[in-house]
């Protein structure tokens, strides 16, 4: 079986892909080892919090709000191509300070973004209780973010893996990508459980597994799974509307009453396990912030493995195997990073330039 362009891994990066390479006329063939997005994709969060989960300015910034930038258009073409509600929910979020030294750390993020001209709120204690009364009434104030907003993972992932076939191509579920396939010094495919695949390019899109395959050639850095486990709640009416993010973790409010608390953050491998600990240090972290959540109800825990390299850079774009290209090392923005990634990776599969800086991420 030949393909224009072979991916490995049907999470939100490789459909998105494999969406957009198909959108420009390119044959398309996903490989997953189990269903498209039962992994990371659907066990995030989904903050698109580019300017709430991102630290200083630079090029990872800039990456991430153009990729915020870009989700509207994408989700309005999703949704009229698939039919699916993918839910995205425009809360903004809180970033809250609970006692001096941590509005200290807020403030220090405000000025940078105004002069970059962003918007973003610096809020006393009466102001942030009267957007949000939900939140304690001992915090010191707060940062708010407008643009920053959210998305159901699963609803996405499920979109795209549609949106996949619908554009005419394939995804190959249960098939076991074991390693690279390479003659003359270029990547031909993959080899597999199955056999080997053949492709005139090979997009490297498998989250924490990318770093698992044979024949990888030397990456600009380390990729590594960390595990985060979260727990979700139910509030039946919804209470509070607000994403509120601390320094200890975030609480991701659904309309529809469910309520998101994560996360934790564990080098432990590729064990998935959600432990006693970690669900009592986000339960704990999210009523400081929330006192109300003491009386809602568990409803389900799970953990997620994310992609994390070494320098805390994405690693996107073309490897030093020619017909090789990675899009992966997200690390904590998988979701609101994957429109941009896309389209990153279409350009540069094509040939053309990218319309940012890349070569921060290049692997």
């Amino acid at each position: 079986m030949a393909t224009d362009v072979l991916i490995v891994g049907a999470g939100v990066m490789g459909c998105a892909c494999a969406y957009r390479l198909l959108q420009a006329g390119l044959q398309v063939t996903v490989l997953e080892r189990a269903l498209p997005g039962v992994e990371s994709s659907a066990a995030a969060a989904g903050i698109l919090g580019a300017q709430s989960e991102v630290s200083a300015a630079g090029p990872f910034f800039e990456l991430c709000l153009a990729s915020r930038d870009r989700f509207p258009d994408l989700l309005r073409e999703l949704e009229e191509l698939t039919d699916i509600a993918i839910g995205t929910e425009r809360s903004g979020v809180l970033e809250v300070a609970l006692d001096a030294n941590e509005g200290h750390l807020a403030a220090g993020r405000v000025e940078w973004m105004l002069e970059r001209g962003l918007r973003v709120e610096v809020l006393d204690r009466q102001e942030a209780l009267r957007l949000e009364p939900a939140l304690h009434p001992a915090l010191v104030g707060a940062n708010y973010y407008p643009d920053d907003h959210q998305v159901d993972p699963e609803r996405l992932v499920r979109a795209l893996a549609a949106a996949v076939v619908r554009r005419g191509g394939r995804i190959l579920s249960g098939v076991q990508a074991l390693g690279v396939a390479i003659d003359n010094g270029r990547v031909i495919g993959i080899h597999s459980d199955q056999g080997t695949l053949t492709a005139g390019a090979l997009l490297i899109a498998g989250g924490a597994w990318s770093s698992r395959l044979a024949g990888m050639p030397p990456l600009r850095t380390t990729l590594k799974p960390v595990a985060g486990q979260i727990v979700q709640l139910e509030c039946r009416p919804a209470f509070f509307r607000h994403i509120v993010y601390g320094f200890k973790g975030y609480i991701v409010p659904r309309t529809d009453g469910r309520v998101l608390l994560g996360s934790t953050l564990e080098d432990r491998g590729f064990d998935k396990a959600v432990t006693c600990e970690g669900i009592h240090r986000i339960t704990g972290m999210a009523m400081a912030m929330v006192p109300g959540l003491q009386q809602a109800r568990l409803d389900r825990t799970w953990a997620g493995l994310r992609p994390a390299s070494g320098d805390n850079l994405p690693l996107l774009g073309e490897a030093s195997l020619p017909g090789l290209f990675l899009a992966t090392g997200h690390y904590r923005n998988g979701i609101l990073l994957t429109p941009i990634s896309a389209e990153i990776i279409t350009d540069r599969i094509l040939g053309r330039q990218s319309v940012l800086d890349i070569t921060p991420f290049l692997p």
